[in-house]
């Protein structure tokens, strides 16, 4: 019975054992169906929190379950050593954003040879470009264009942003003046938002946009900017009416135009690979240059350029719309200043905030008045009030001029909005010349009617056309231009004998008396009507 017990407990013992076993196996399995899982999300919830300040991943479909690799294999390192650190150096970002289709010609190694043959100029460009370039390509590659066009302001002024053509196109992106009011710069007596390094750059690039648009082509577009998008426009029809081809270098345009889009294809190449060139390109660093810092009050320039602690010409490179000594803070309520500097000058501006800060104000004239009248009444000296006014001599101020005046007595407050915004500036001869006919009397000669009407013999030649010297006749009708003051309504008789004919004006020295007819009349502005932008942005 012993035996028998013994027995029955043995075989308790081993079924205890096993049913232990049995347990063990099924939790030992159980974990090896669910770790991997978890890892897995775990390594992945990693990798992507590692990525995402660079790479936005987009959601995918559910896939199968994969084999979970080694704990000790590199997953998350794998992510992050595929992520690419920005370029340190601009010209690095400008090579990558590429994305012209290439010119190759004759006329692109013409002036590849021309601009590495000058590597002092080309110091002089690049260096000039460092304050722009990086907003430059922030703006390209925001609204997705070729970073090719930020090298365009190297054709155009050679990164200028005071450049004034022949033509009266101005500023770093060479804006003709109704081109620019086309697209919505402003240009008055204190600014000129054509050399704004934001504002032009903003218009230029507005224009480029549409003109691509119009020809579905960067080489046409180049040529339209260049030359007007009505002149492409036409070569184009002339050409497709001919059966020739519609490419850019199949067009038939001016010299300055066939060059245009070879000259931006040789800076893009030098560029692109400088050493071969021979060139050096200055370090630029892929940072912001300048910060934009708001302004609430009128402030004289130099004091601006103190306050940041720039010098008055690095001020000016980065502010050069400003075209009088003051910034209005209604017209211009922001400026720029190097990056590090801003603060600066937000330290010293609060400093000051009980202070003055603007010496100059703007004042309306009333009337047509001289520049002697206006110097008395604002109580600043003539010639200081022409300096700073840019009033040429021999010319009165015109009413409803306004003028930059010393901010003094009752003129002591900030210019207002309207003044800032739609200010203007024009000027009428002081003295302007009335023509008379006199009639020649017996013994009278060009000496005696010269001296009689004190007038030089050689002008009244040159008024009648007579060769000197000359026999004149008694009777005979001689005119001679007199001076008078602008205002005047008339001129008295200088002599019984001779007769006034009024309304006939001209400018002193005039040769003759058609030219002085001409010359006395306000000539018409030489600029397209800016209901289209059709004239180019350079002629």
């Amino acid at each position: 019975m012993n035996h028998t017990n013994k027995g029955i407990s043995l075989k308790i013992k081993l079924g205890l054992c096993l049913a232990l076993f049995l347990t063990g196996c099924a939790n030992v399995q159980k974990q090896a169906e669910t770790n991997p899982a978890d890892i897995s999300t775990a390594a992945e919830n990693a990798s992507t929190s590692t990525t995402a300040t660079t790479t936005a991943i987009p959601p995918t479909a559910t896939t199968p379950p994969q084999l979970l690799a080694p704990l000790n294999a590199p997953i998350a390192k794998a992510k992050i050593d595929d992520v690419t650190e920005p370029p340190a150096d601009i010209w690095v970002r400008i090579r990558q954003g590429f994305a012209m289709p290439d010119l190759e010609n004759d006329l692109v190694k013409d002036r590849e040879v021309w601009y590495a043959a000058r590597p002092d100029y080309m110091v002089r460009m690049t260096e000039r470009s460092r304050r722009y370039l990086f907003h430059i390509v922030e703006e390209l590659e925001r609204r997705n264009m070729p970073t090719e066009l930020a090298l365009l302001p190297f054709i155009e002024s050679a990164f200028n942003p005071e450049a004034v053509s022949s033509a009266k196109a101005a500023g770093m992106w060479q804006f003709m003046p109704a081109t620019g009011k086309y697209f919505d710069l402003k240009q008055n007596v204190f600014r000129d938002e054509r050399r704004d390094v934001v504002e032009s750059t903003r218009a230029a690039l507005d224009y480029l946009q549409k003109l691509y648009g119009m020809f579905g082509d960067w080489h046409l577009a180049l040529a339209a900017y260049n030359w007007g998008e009505g002149s492409v426009g036409r070569a184009l029809a002339k050409n497709k009416a001919a059966g020739l081809g519609l490419s850019y270098s199949e067009l038939k345009m001016p010299n300055e135009t066939r060059y245009y889009v070879p000259k931006l294809q040789a800076v893009k190449n030098i560029i692109a690979q400088p050493q071969n060139f021979n060139v050096r390109l200055p370090l630029i660093q892929n940072h912001p240059y300048f910060k934009s810092v708001s302004i609430t009050r009128d402030i004289d320039v130099k004091l601006a350029a103190n306050f940041s602690g720039v010098s008055l010409e690095d001020f000016k490179a980065l502010n050069p719309s400003m075209s009088r000594p003051v910034i209005l803070a209604a017209g211009t309520p922001e400026i720029l200043l190097p990056w590090d500097n801003a603060d600066r000058f937000q330290r010293r501006l609060e400093e000051h905030a009980q202070k003055q800060l603007a010496t100059w104000t703007a004042w309306s004239v009333p009337k047509t008045m001289k520049v002697s009248e206006v110097s008395k009444l604002v109580k600043m000296t003539e010639a200081e009030l022409r300096a700073v006014n840019q009033i040429p001599s021999g010319m009165q101020v015109k009413q409803g001029s306004t003028l930059l005046v010393a901010r003094q007595g009752a003129l002591d407050a900030d210019v207002t909005e309207h003044l800032a915004d739609n200010a203007k500036i024009s000027f009428a001869p002081e003295i302007v010349l009335r023509r008379m006919m006199v009639k020649v009397q017996k013994g009278d000669t060009l000496a005696t009617l010269a001296s009689r009407h004190d007038v030089s013999p050689s002008n009244i030649a040159a008024w009648n056309k007579l060769k000197m010297p000359v026999a004149l006749k008694p009777g005979q009708s001689i005119a001679i231009l007199v001076p008078t003051t602008a205002s005047s309504r008339g001129s008295k008789n200088t002599s019984k004998k001779s007769s006034v004919n009024k309304g006939v004006k001209a400018s002193a020295g005039a040769p003759n008396a058609k030219q002085a007819k001409a010359q006395s009349k306000p000539s018409a502005p030489k600029t397209a009507k800016p209901k289209s932008p059709s004239s180019s942005v350079r002629n």
